[in-house]
């Protein structure tokens, strides 16, 4: 294996010369960079990534972690993290989680043998408090409002376009609310934070038979609104996770022409902007564009809020 010895050998310059063109550093004469690049080619080398990764300090890898693409806001947030990356030399590797724990320790571990500069976090199974005591291994971002969790985070505010819609809601006397949510609030910062906003507004907690959880894609969205249906539930609101998701909800009420809850979906996407729906808009885009650049320039545990907004249509 040709290795910058030989190089040296060959160019007649050291070692240290040869590192020096390969790294593409200044203070190296014209001739001797003609020279080795010349014996570079002779002996078709190709640098070690790796190496070139050690000498440098930095692996230029951006390890984005996500547990799935069925939501927009996962999608969302990784769309907004690679538009920003185009503008560096940075790359993103995609890792797949699942929620699962031991995946995630795994993630994190690779961190602290530096395989990665630094980790986008977009949700996690672990406790954030187990995210926070790696960051001394390497930057760490997470996408959710930390509280007191000594780790940077890119969150949306919620509360404030939570809060918005649900004093919409109440204004207008609504009182039978569904809700879809990914996943219980218990494990999920995002449903806590919607059905606290709720009990904030309408002063009690939401009915619990009117809480389906595993929500997350348009089919599932139009059997959700199937099983209420066959229960004999009939909804004033559907607020849920997910434009798309609601309008599975949606489609199902129209094939069976039955009459339309009022709706709310998340995310400003497309399909409510086609098909008239209210929605939440929590700047995803930003929240990616953000949370990468807090990792490429790392210089301290920092947390920025991006505002969220309710759009009534």
């Amino acid at each position: 294996m040709t290795t910058i010895h030989d190089i040296a050998r060959i160019s007649g310059y050291s070692a240290s010369t040869v590192s020096r063109v390969l790294n593409r550093k200044n203070h190296v004469s014209k001739e001797a960079r003609e020279a080795i690049q010349k014996a570079i080619e002779a002996l078709d080398y190709v640098p070690s990534d790796i190496a070139r990764d050690l000498s440098r300090g930095k692996t230029l890898n951006i390890g984005f972690v996500l547990p799935h693409t069925k939501h927009p806001f996962f999608t969302e947030i990784l769309t907004g993290a690679i538009n920003a990356s185009f503008l560096t030399d940075y790359h993103l590797v995609i890792l797949p989680s699942e929620y699962n724990e031991s995946k995630e320790i795994e993630y994190l571990e690779q961190l602290r043998s530096n395989a990665f500069d630094g980790l986008i976090f977009t949700s996690h199974g672990l406790p954030l408090e187990k995210l926070a005591d790696y960051t001394k291994y390497g930057p760490i971002v997470c996408c959710e409002k930390p509280y007191d969790v000594p780790i940077s985070a890119v969150y949306a505010e919620r509360e404030i376009a939570l809060t918005e819609a649900f004093h919409y809601l109440r204004k207008n006397a609504y009182q039978q609310i569904g809700f879809f949510l990914s996943r219980d609030e218990k494990i999920s910062a995002t449903s806590r934070e919607t059905l606290s906003a709720y009990q904030k507004v309408f002063e009690a907690k939401p009915n619990k038979k009117l809480i389906k959880t595993s929500v997350a894609t348009y089919k599932e969205g139009y059997q959700a609104a199937k099983e209420w249906h066959k229960e004999g539930i009939n909804l004033e609101v559907l607020f849920s996770n997910g434009d798309d998701i609601v309008a599975g909800a949606r489609q199902f009420y129209v094939d069976h022409e039955l009459p339309l809850p009022f709706l709310i979906g998340q995310e400003n996407q497309l399909s409510s902007q086609l098909m008239a729906i209210s929605t939440i808009d929590y700047q995803f885009l930003e929240i990616g564009k953000h949370a990468f650049n807090l990792i490429i320039n790392w210089q301290e545990l920092e947390k920025i809020s991006v505002p969220s907004k309710f759009i009534l249509r």
